[in-house]
């Protein structure tokens, strides 16, 4: 897994961000969602290094990354201004000045936020299987709540959901793997095991409750921003098959590619036959399809 790739930490914005990176030419930042980390992009990642330096990050409170712990509510930690800045600071260390950013689930919303506070360190944001997240709550309706049951019961306060989740976290990663993922054998046994030991540490637990319970300053940093379109062109990529989990298009919600046409002046997409999983359920269409999108976005 990552062949070829160098492990690194780096120590950044206060916090140390574990990450992998490989291959030359023009940088391309991947951000994993959850309950994932950086082992979500093997399948790709060294395909990808074989034209682009590659460098694939854990999230801060994900995977093997610090996770930042507070006994409060406080939305400082985990909003994703806070992360998008991590990032930009390990590119700094990097020596990366300009670079392409793919984000899959809450990876989108880092890399959103990234995109708005740092035009110009980015020269395009793929998004994969997401809706901006002010649109995502103003669209929830009861079937979208029921699917996406989790966002609910994360943002509530301190202690709670970790208490919850924590008493059974095996239980709850693997219903939420089952329930999103439409591809049978798509996740690997080696990457599944990685995924649920990094899950079930209580410190990754309040982690991505925190992440999630940032919600409703990122809301807020969102409407500030609701005028402000991408400069930089964005792609977007998203599973049809819904037949176990509502995607973002189902009940009253406006199309994926309606909606983020209000947040970016260049915008590109389809639907692809996978589930929410994309990097691991349908790797060579994906990258097929970023190579072309990278390839397009250098002419522009």
């Amino acid at each position: 897994m990552f062949e070829n790739f160098t492990k690194d930490v780096k120590r950044v914005n206060g916090v140390r961000i574990n990450y992998v990176s490989g291959g030359r030419g023009e940088a391309v930042l991947l951000l994993h969602g959850y309950p994932q980390s950086l082992v979500l992009w093997h399948k790709i990642a060294p395909k990808l290094a074989e034209k682009y330096a590659v460098i694939a990050p854990d999230l801060r409170g994900y995977g093997e990354s610090e996770k930042p712990t507070t006994d409060s509510d406080d939305s400082t930690l985990y909003n994703k201004r806070v992360m998008a800045k991590d990032m930009v600071c390990l590119m700094d260390e990097l020596g990366i000045e300009k670079f392409h950013v793919v984000g899959h689930d809450r990876g989108v919303r880092v890399g959103h936020r990234l995109a708005l506070d740092h035009p110009g360190r980015v020269k395009s944001l793929t998004s994969l299987d997401v809706k901006p997240t002010l649109e995502a709550f103003d669209e929830m309706d009861s079937d979208l709540a029921f699917a996406f049951f989790h966002w609910n019961l994360m943002r509530q306060p301190y202690p709670l959901p970790e208490t919850m989740i924590g008493n059974s976290a095996e239980a709850y990663f693997d219903f939420l793997m089952e329930r999103w993922c439409a591809t049978p054998g798509a996740i690997t046994p080696e990457a599944y095991e990685i995924y649920k030991r990094q899950f079930c540490n209580p410190e990754t637990i309040h982690g991505t409750c925190s992440d999630y319970r940032a919600v409703s300053l990122d809301r807020e940093h969102d409407r500030v921003d609701q005028g402000q379109k991408l400069e930089c062109p964005v792609l977007l990529l998203w599973g049809a098959n819904t037949k176990k989990r509502p995607g973002w298009q189902s009940g009253k919600a406006t199309s994926m590619l309606d909606t983020w046409r209000t947040r970016a002046h260049s915008v590109e997409g389809r639907a692809l036959d996978c589930g929410h999983f994309i990097p691991e359920e349908a790797p060579e269409e994906l990258l097929a399809e970023l190579q072309a999108f990278f390839a397009k976005s250098a002419s522009r």
